[in-house]
Parts: C-alpha cells; structure tokens; sequence
C-alpha cells in the first residue's frame, strides 16, 4: 500500500466521480481506476460501489477513508518536521473561507504568510461554514474562516475573532423605510430573503427566533450576498445581513433590530499538536495579528432637515 494511492482513493471519495477526481489529480481516468481496484485487491473489500449513476462509498470504504486521511496527514506531518529542521517550510496549506469574504481582509492575511513561507503552496476554498467545519475536521482543511463558532465537532477549536449584531435590511420604499430600529417582534410577519441552511447568517437567525418562540416566512433562499441584495433593493422581503454589507450596499436601508441575531467570524482548525507545521505557522501569524477586519461605517439616518421636502403622503 502506497501514500500515492491513498491519495487517490481520497480524492476519489470525495469527488464520487472518476473524471473528476482524475482531473484533480491530473491523471488519465484508467489510471485512477486501476489504482483504486489495486487497492482493494490489497484490502480484500469493496471501498467504492460502481452500481447505478452515481459512485457511493460502502461501509469499509467510509472506514477506510477516515484512517486514509489520518495515514496521510501523518505522513505530511513527518515531512513537515523535517523541513522545519532545515528551517525551510514547505508543503500545501489548505484555507477554507465562509462566503463573506468582505468581513476580513484575507489577501493581507495570505500575503504576509507567503512573505514568511514563500515554499508553501496555498489552497483555498470558499464554501458555507458548517462545510468548512466539517472539512477541517476530516482533515480536508488545515483552517477556516467561519461564522459559526457553537457546538464544532469533536477535535476541532473555534476561536472568536469577531462577534456583531447584524443589521436587518429592507427596501428604502418598505413600511419600516424610514425607521431606525424595531423589535424582533414587529418584523416576524415580514417576508425574509435568507441564505441556505449551512450558512452563519441562517443558522444565527434561526437559532434566535427559535430561542424567542417565532415563526417567519422565508420566501426566498440564495447562496451569495449580492443577489440576496438585490431582491431586498426590488422590495420582495428584508434580509438579515453582516454589518459588512452596510457600506457595500448603500441603496438600500438597515435597521437596528432588538434582539438581533450575532455575526460571529471565527478560527476553526484542529487540536494543535494535530495541525501541520504550516498550519501551525498560519495560526501563530493571527494569533500575534489578526487579519484586518472591515468595519462597517454607520448608514446616515434620515434627519428632519433631509426630510423637509419629502411627500407626507411617502412617509
């Protein structure tokens, strides 16, 4: 058995598609499969099942990727120690970042890193954070920036880096256009945008409407800030937003709303002594300066002077 095929096979696990994860590994698609059926040969098991249009893991193939992965962040560990001896870091550092790129400055983080550690390949990948999470704990991941910081699983740390109240957002045409704040009771009835299950924003409303007892309507769901934006500015439902997305989309209007659900942006990455010497190098660098965080810029309230001319009939 091979570290090389242990690779594959993982790639292939996570991928459930010989093309693609061929593509990944930059291999011919006979090559792969050849490798994997080697494997089980040598295993004596079935680790992936072939049946149907879709490849599935079986039981042993589940069992065996969970060692796989272990196997080969051991062995990425004792290449790691090596090169640390001769004081030079190589390898791969694998970063995960939540869909919200704006809530810190990342590319200043990433390029002060490659500054100290020009040997070290980066990876990075951008999906909702429960994904994130669950990557950093199989090993998938060495960090990840993430907005869900409760109940990670077992092995895996969440450092706080930030935490904010999030503003809600409506159309400047709403009913609650012209307010400034307003109870999480009054806008219960409302139509909600939101984002995915998986996603901080979601799971921070939820779980807050959940502790108050309420119920809401959510009429749409989106994977990205800007098109959550933009049916907010159409006026079709008000959306829970980072305080980030204030000065990025001025046109429309936000409200302080009491309780409000948190924004958390956090550190997630395994126990320590279980990281790879890159990524152990990653942490030390935020724990002694953090990435930059944007910091919103309040939204100019409308005043009395600026309403002067204003339709009573539009207020």
């Amino acid at each position: 058995m091979e570290l090389r095929q242990l690779h594959y096979f993982t790639v292939l696990a996570e991928e459930l598609h010989f093309t693609r994860a061929a593509g990944r590994l930059h291999l011919v698609q006979s090559a792969l499969s050849t490798s994997v059926q080697s494997l089980e040969r040598e295993l004596g098991a079935t680790l992936i099942a072939r049946g149907g249009k879709r490849l599935r893991l079986t039981a042993a193939g589940q069992a065996f990727l969970v060692e796989a992965r272990r196997t080969l962040a051991a062995a990425e560990a004792a290449r790691d120690a090596v090169a640390a001896v001769q004081g030079v870091l190589t390898g791969t550092l694998s970063i995960g970042y939540m869909p919200a790129p704006d809530s810190y400055d990342l590319a200043h983080t990433l390029g002060r890193f490659h500054h100290a550690h020009p040997g070290v390949t980066l990876r990075l990948r951008n999906v909702p954070s429960a994904e994130l999470v669950e990557q950093v704990r199989d090993h998938r991941l060495d960090l990840a920036f993430v907005s869900t910081l409760d109940r990670p699983p077992r092995g895996v740390r969440v450092e706080t880096l930030r935490r904010s109240a999030m503003p809600l957002a409506c159309a400047k045409s709403h009913r609650l256009g012209d307010r400034r704040t307003v109870s999480l009771q009054e806008i219960v009835s409302e139509t909600f945008i939101d984002f995915v299950t998986g996603w901080g924003v979601r799971t921070a409303v939820d779980e807050l409407l959940a502790q108050a007892r309420l119920h809401r309507t959510t009429a749409f769901e989106v994977n990205d800030i800007p098109l959550g934006m933009n049916l907010v500015a159409q006026g079709l439902g008000v959306a829970f937003v980072p305080p980030e997305v204030v000065t990025t989309y001025p046109e429309v209007h936000y409200l302080t709303v009491d309780p409000a659900p948190l924004w958390h942006i956090g550190l997630a990455h395994l126990e320590r002594p279980r990281m790879s010497a890159a990524g152990r190098a990653m942490l030390d660098l935020i724990n002694s300066s953090p990435p930059p965080l944007q910091q919103p810029s309040p939204q100019p309230l409308p005043t009395d002077a600026s309403r002067a001319g204003e339709d009573p009939g539009t207020a």
